[in-house]
């Protein structure tokens, strides 16, 4: 008898220290604060930005560029597009702001073919509200709207690699772009990009009055960019095809790109 309550005694001390265990494993994970994935990125002379990423707000598009970065896509490309009193963009291997990653950039064993991702922001039906203020980083898109205004949902979804910072608050993009973090470390390097000499951004539009003057005259080079996650494993981005505009303008004349000689 004496045995058997021993027993009892020992299974219940157990079951104690089981149900201790489970509810401070369900404790610590419900207070447990994750820290935000921090980017660190060095500019070649002009010295180093931290980027502080908000994976709540803009899920995708922080998978999107985490993955980029730690995989050395962004190592070695520049900031081709510098406005001053609006932002610094970067991220396009083509380097000419016409450029994107590919699915061969984002994961091994991926087509050599461009993708896109959702644009997280109001308007695209999601509930993104970080402003773009200064220092804030957001992704860059394609605005077909020019063209037609019924492209807007191509236009929303047009992001890919390329990203900007601001260098000062422009509130008409709020809503409209996705803003995915912001500068912790190195506002003042933004600064310093944003005062490099810069020119017509392509060739042949030097003499337009319409040339948009932005393009650096010595190339900003950004050497690398790492991503410290602090363990957690954010996965790669849901992509989409890439709207092609020029299949688009075909189709309102009825030409199939297809067969381009129904054309003539």
């Amino acid at each position: 008898m004496k045995t058997k309550n021993i027993i009892w005694i020992i299974a219940l001390i157990l079951v104690i220290i089981l149900l201790a265990t489970v509810g401070y494993g369900y404790y610590k994970k419900a207070t447990m604060k994750v820290e935000n994935p921090i980017a660190t990125m060095e500019v070649e002379n002009f010295g180093t930005i931290k980027i502080e990423l908000y994976p709540d707000l803009a899920p995708e598009t922080v998978a999107n560029f985490v993955t980029l970065a730690n995989r050395g896509f962004y190592d070695g490309l520049t900031f081709h597009r510098v406005v001053k009193d609006f932002m610094i963009q970067g991220g396009d291997k083509a380097g000419t702001g016409s450029g994107s990653a590919t699915l061969a950039d984002l994961k091994d064993g991926g087509e050599d073919k461009e993708y896109t991702i959702k644009g997280e922001f109001i308007s695209n039906g999601v509930n993104n509200k970080l402003k773009f203020e200064e220092g804030v980083i957001g992704m860059a898109r394609n605005d077909y709207t020019q063209y037609s205004q019924s492209l807007a949902e191509e236009s929303y979804n047009s992001g890919s690699s390329q990203f900007f910072i601001m260098t000062k608050e422009t509130t008409s993009l709020n809503g409209y772009y996705t803003s995915f973090g912001k500068v912790i470390e190195g506002m003042d390097v933004v600064h310093k990009i944003e005062e490099v000499e810069v020119k017509a951004n392509s060739e042949g539009e030097e003499s337009s009055a319409n040339a948009e003057v932005s393009t650096p005259v010595n190339p900003v080079k950004i050497t690398s960019i790492k991503v410290e996650t602090n363990g957690v494993n954010y996965g790669e981005p849901k992509t989409l095809e890439p709207f092609n505009y020029m299949n688009w303008l075909y189709s309102q004349y009825g030409i199939d790109p297809n067969n381009l000689s129904t054309a003539q």
